[in-house]
């Protein structure tokens, strides 16, 4: 079986590692989350690859699996080549999931030649890059980067269990959580291949891409007031509609978003006191924001900011907005761009594409404590978080070569010759 064959078997393997099950127990669809069962079977089987590869193995505090392969000398700083294994609901079977089997196979085809590498060779796969039990994100490489929050031990699932409940229940220590943050000089970079969550590889016929860096997002919590009032009684004239307002703010921070290049999103929507007769009193939204830079993307907020209120004055509506998440872009490091890049074209590209990651990845925590890079593998029509995701063989054996490759780049540039 070729390398990317093996990807891609294993691939449809944890696929069936589901908690959504049929009357007749097979998979029917996916779902991973943190802390369950599923976890406990996905870190089971992955260590057991990483094992087969020829590394050492070990399940960390937050519950990452992870694996390291010795270099030239034991105990020296690693290469840390790494995704997640955890997914949404009703997901598909690449997003996260490749990057963690490419790392294992790039450390696999290596093995052999590991004892000349100037860096130690390390695969994590991240417990919970989606936030699906508890709502935070990127909790697996927070711990490893030494970013956990304490306030995210009262979250809550939605059986109420707590998150320091389930670590608990899980087999994992919640005073330990300390443990699992690496050092910056336990690290010479990160390395992560990722699914383009998007449609610009596949319309420029591109196989692979190298990504510039990850963009930043901020979310609000948007609410408009108006008066609530029956809906027969109430002239138009007299109406302060609080869901015209919002409908008119969402066509203005689409039409923003478009002019100043960020890209803005209205996921949810509510109003009050939601029925069918009375005029709506109040609607809340949210709104999430991203930009290739944070000065693009700050900039289109203000625009949008200045335009909901400025229509909400005229219709004697009261806007109020709380912003619940902010994150700064990510620019990945020139040595991993550079050392992706000439991966890519050792793998036929001979001009790689450059794109910026709309979406956010654990390479965005570890970045806290090491130069990051990241590579993007072509995804049919920029479908993910949903079942069709699909990749194609081919393009996995050319993310393969390219990873080894960037690898080999990075060890001839530490003083080390390519073995």
């Amino acid at each position: 079986m070729t390398a990317a064959r093996r990807v891609m078997a294993r691939c449809d393997e944890l696929a069936q590692i589901s908690a959504l099950r049929g009357a007749d127990g097979k998979a029917q669809g996916i779902l991973r989350a943190y802390l369950t069962e599923e976890h406990r079977r996905h870190n089971a089987l992955a260590g057991r690859w990483m094992q087969e590869a020829g590394m050492t193995t070990w399940q960390d505090a937050a519950g990452n699996q992870c694996g390291r392969i010795e270099g030239r000398t034991p105990g020296l700083p690693a290469l840390m080549l790494a995704s997640h294994l955890d997914t949404v609901p009703h997901a598909g079977r690449y997003d996260g999931i490749l990057g963690v089997l490419t790392a294992i196979e790039t450390v696999r085809s290596l093995a052999p030649q590991a004892d000349q590498l100037p860096f130690a060779l390390e695969v994590a796969a991240f417990a919970d890059e989606e936030g699906t039990r508890f709502g935070a994100t990127l909790l697996g490489s927070r711990a490893m980067a030494g970013t956990w929050d304490p306030q995210w031990w009262e979250l809550a699932d939605e059986q109420g269990i707590t998150m320091a409940e389930a670590f608990e229940d899980f087999g994992l220590d919640p005073c330990r959580i300390g443990e699992a943050a690496r050092a910056r000089e336990d690290l010479v970079g990160y390395l992560e291949a990722h699914i383009e969550q998007g449609p610009y590889l596949e319309e420029a016929g591109r196989p692979l891409g190298i990504v510039s860096s990850i963009a930043g997002a901020r979310r609000f919590r948007v609410s408009i007031h108006g008066e609530a009032r029956h809906a027969g009684g109430t002239p138009y004239a007299r109406r302060q509609d609080a869901l015209i307002g919002a409908s008119q703010a969402v066509l203005e921070i689409e039409r923003i978003g478009i002019e100043k290049q960020a890209i803005a999103t209205v996921g949810q929507m509510s109003t009050h006191p939601g029925a069918v007769n009375v005029v709506p009193g109040r609607a809340d939204f949210s709104v999430d924001l991203r930009a290739e830079t944070d000065t693009l993307r700050d900039a289109a907020w203000g625009a949008m900011e200045s335009a909901i209120t400025g229509f909400c004055a005229d219709r004697g509506l009261q806007l109020q907005v709380e912003e619940i998440h902010a994150a700064p872009t990510v620019f990945c490091a020139e040595p991993l761009v550079a050392a992706i890049a000439a991966g890519i074209t050792e793998a036929g590209d001979p001009e790689p594409m450059r794109l910026f990651s709309r979406a956010g990845h654990d390479a965005m925590a570890m970045a806290e404590i090491t130069g990051i890079g990241m590579l993007f593998t072509r995804c049919h029509d920029g479908i993910s978080h949903h079942p069709d995701e699909s990749v194609t063989e081919a393009d996995v054996a050319s993310t393969l070569q390219a990873l080894q490759h960037a690898v080999l780049s990075l060890a001839a540039g530490r003083g080390g010759d390519q073995p």
